[in-house]
């Protein structure tokens, strides 16, 4: 016991001596000033006052356009101008439709009426509120369909390849899908593309019910009635207001009409309990589901069509709503101009205590902090911009629209943007832009875990090399290169900010230790939060630490910490994914069609099961990637001058105004004015969510996706507009390398 108590003696030593070292872009003096500043900050958080911000703000439901929803906004407003902040709403006008009609039912071969409803649980009093959204997908069609049914797994592309060889077809059917491995928007879209007139999704217990553990409210896990609302707009077209893409949707906004908005499914699409599911998939006959399709509920899975037929009528009010977003500001002191931009959205679909009042609490504890800190004398360098987001369920909206309205000026001033959401207890998720990977890296190795006491660097690297699949996946951990940021695809508010203007991105967030099945539902509440989620909100305070010390960092320091080699690193082993990708894909692609020439699919078949043997492919063709890699080499020449310049700099006593300005602009010089393939409104050429994963992303997109698409022509054409865009980078950091 004593030599653990002088372990941790000296550990804490070693922690508290590692803090003295220079921050990444701060010099020796700065840099201690930095961490006085941080302690101060740190001493004034409170894991009380996080919990008291999230049970006032999931008091009510407070979905986009609720009153409470505006009550919340004007708390928020509120809080900000007591922290100090100069704070305002600014409001947009957005498209959201709400139901009118639920209607689904079983027809035959037996009659069931879907119940479409949670009920309330006595033990968690605000799933009796009044206001309640009913249980539904936002942007789904109206629709009255009535046809057979057919079970096809998630819902994904390759089920639809499955159900083929099976010999079935989904047109003019209704589909019922699980949710999970993929996007939700995904599997009504899919299904559309397939011929289908109608989609169901349900949370199979598999997933996220009794299988995973015990059920709300005894544990953490959905019970049979728990439903996960949620949009399904194409956000992979375009987020935000469906009716003013690429525009603020401001009260005289130019709109589209319904029908000419590209991301709107055209089918009705309706999320339903495992409850309402069971019987459904109990009278499904046809082929008994493949092994991997079954989920756990106590019945043989079939695929069906046939006798079961059900009936879908969905109608919704398409009404104009008021997204009333908060921004609050304090001014830089030196930069004014140069902007760190925080936030966090705080609309829910009903109560939204994990997702997203965790994630918003956090947020104004750091301004909080902040105020007290410009109270008592500080003042940051850089303007400080705190933005709490209306509207991001439907689809982005708050955050789309106010960075449209103001894409000019940000591309201008904003250094960064810097997002969470909801927060629970666990690990680090760090994701966004790679030239601050070693930044972050630093910030993480000096946030306490406050369950280990572990810095959340460490205990995240534990997690990850316990967690590796190869042992040399596992030692290239312990030698210090298993830290890397996430690429960030979509479904929270940083998509705009990096896709669309090209701004440099940050996400955090805890979690990992706080599963459960309540995400969207009436569940989502203070008392689930505090039993399951983060009791004590202790980790409310760590992100609270975590994203304050990077917006504290971003604003005061001397030279912005950026670092390319990093960046270059990254987008040179998504090259090399995509040659291996392009090699492995013209293999199997051999193979399978000499297979199928020699019918061994046929032969190798049950004969007493439909089995369709698909079409032989297209040969894959050489594709030429030397310009891209030329241009990579380029790329990793003007980063390594950069980093020299950058080094350089920092122990000069020249003014770095001019560095720092080509420095926060450079991710914009990955953006193309034409954008992506048939969604233009994506426009940076290394990270968009998936066409077909929606909130995964999808690295050097445009090249991926052709190539995954099969579509050689034009990935051949993309690697050529790849290779254009990161020339164009690579001058632009050799222009930086050059100031003086």
């Amino acid at each position: 016991m004593k030599k653990l108590f002088l372990f941790f003696i000296a550990f804490n030593a070693m922690i508290a001596n590692a803090q003295t070292d220079s921050l990444i872009g701060f010099t020796a003096t700065s840099s201690k000033n930095e961490i006085s500043t941080e302690q101060k900050f740190d001493a004034n958080l409170s894991a009380e006052n996080i919990g008291r911000n999230i049970k006032t703000l999931s008091l009510k439901p407070h979905n986009l356009g609720s009153a409470a929803d505006k009550e919340n906004a004007e708390y928020i407003l509120k809080l900000y101008k007591s922290f100090g902040w100069d704070a305002k709403i600014e409001t947009f006008k957005v498209l959201f439709p709400t139901p009118k009609t639920r209607v689904l039912e079983m027809t035959e071969p037996t009659s069931y009426k879907a119940l479409l409803k949670e009920p309330a649980l006595k033990e968690d009093s605000t799933s009796a509120e009044d206001g309640q959204l009913p249980t539904y997908n936002a942007f789904s069609a109206d629709g009255d369909v009535t046809a057979e049914l057919v079970f096809v797994n998630y819902g994904l592309p390759s089920d639809y390849e499955q159900l083929a060889k099976m010999g079935i077809d989904v047109k003019g059917k209704i589909v019922i899908a699980k949710y999970g491995r993929s996007w939700r928007g995904i599997k009504p879209k899919v299904a559309q593309e397939h011929g289908a007139i109608g989609c169901i999704i349900y949370s199979d217990p598999k997933d996220d019910g009794y299988y995973q553990g015990d059920v709300y409210p005894e544990g953490a896990f959905k019970n049979e009635y728990g439903v996960q609302r949620g949009s399904v707009m194409d956000m992979v077209i375009y987020p935000g207001d469906p009716l003013t893409p690429g525009i603020g949707a401001t009260e005289d906004a130019k709109r589209l009409t319904q029908s000419e908005a590209t991301n709107l499914i055209k089918i009705p699409v309706l999320p339903i309990s495992y409850h309402d599911a069971a019987p459904l998939l109990q009278a499904l006959d046809g082929p008994v589901a493949p092994a991997d399709w079954r989920g756990a509920l106590p019945f043989t899975y079939h695929v069906g069509p046939g006798k079961t037929k059900v009936h879908l009528q969905l109608a919704f009010n398409w009404n104009m709503v008021e997204c009333n977003d908060v921004i609050a500001t304090i001014k830089g002191s030196q930069l004014p101009d140069e902007w760190v931009v925080r936030g966090n959205h705080y609309d829910a679909w009903v109560n939204g205590a994990a997702d997203p009042i965790s994630g918003q609490a956090s947020m104004l504890e750091e301004a909080k902090s902040i105020g007290n800190l410009v109270k008592n004398g500080w003042q940051p360098k850089r303007t400080l911009v705190y933005c709490s987001w209306d509207g991001e369920e439907p689809g982005l909206l708050g955050s789309t629209e106010w960075l449209e309205t103001h894409i000019a000026e940000l591309q201008q001033k904003a250094v960064i943007y810097i997002n969470s959401d909801g927060n629970g207890r666990g690990f680090l998720g760090a994701g966004g832009s790679h030239a601050l990977e070693n930044f972050v890296q630093q910030v993480a190795e000096d946030v306490t875990d406050p369950q280990t006491k572990t810095s959340v660097y460490n205990r995240l690297m534990a997690s990850e090399v316990v967690n590796a699949s190869t042992n040399k996946a596992k030692q290239e951990i312990l030698d210090g290169h298993g830290w890397k940021l996430d690429a960030l695809g979509s479904g929270s508010d940083f998509s705009s900010f990096l896709q669309h203007a090209g701004l440099t991105t940050l996400d955090f967030g805890y979690g990992g230790e706080d599963d459960g099945g309540e995400y969207h539902s009436i569940y989502d509440s203070y008392y689930d939060f505090t039993h399951f989620k983060d009791p004590g909100f202790k980790y409310g305070v760590t992100l609270s630490q975590t994203a304050g010390r990077t917006v504290l960092r971003m604003a005061d320091a001397d030279i912005l910490p950026f670092d390319f080699r990093n960046l270059y690193k990254t987008i040179n082993s998504y090259v090399k994914e995509l040659m291996e990708m392009a090699q492995q894909m013209k293999e199997n692609t051999e193979m399978e069609n000499k297979l199928l020439a020699q019918n061994d699919y046929t032969l190798a078949a049950d004969p007493a099961k439909t089995f369709v043997a698909p079409k032989p492919k297209d040969e894959v063709p050489y594709l030429d990637f030397s310009p891209l890699q030329n241009a990579m080499d380029a790329f990793k020449k003007a980063a390594d001058s950069l980093a020299i310049v950058w080094k350089n700099q920092m122990s000069s006593s020249a003014n770095h105004d001019q560095l720092n300005e080509l420095l926060y602009r450079s991710e914009q010089q990955l953006l193309t004015q034409t954008g992506l393939p048939r969604r233009g409104w994506y426009r940076h050429n290394i990270y968009a969510p998936g066409f077909y994963t929606g909130y995964g992303v999808k690295t050097l997109p445009g090249i991926r996706e052709a190539i995954e698409q099969r579509n050689w022509a034009e990935a051949q054409q993309q690697i050529i507009v790849t290779a254009d865009v990161v020339n164009h980078f690579a001058t632009y950091l050799s222009q930086a390398a050059s100031t003086k």
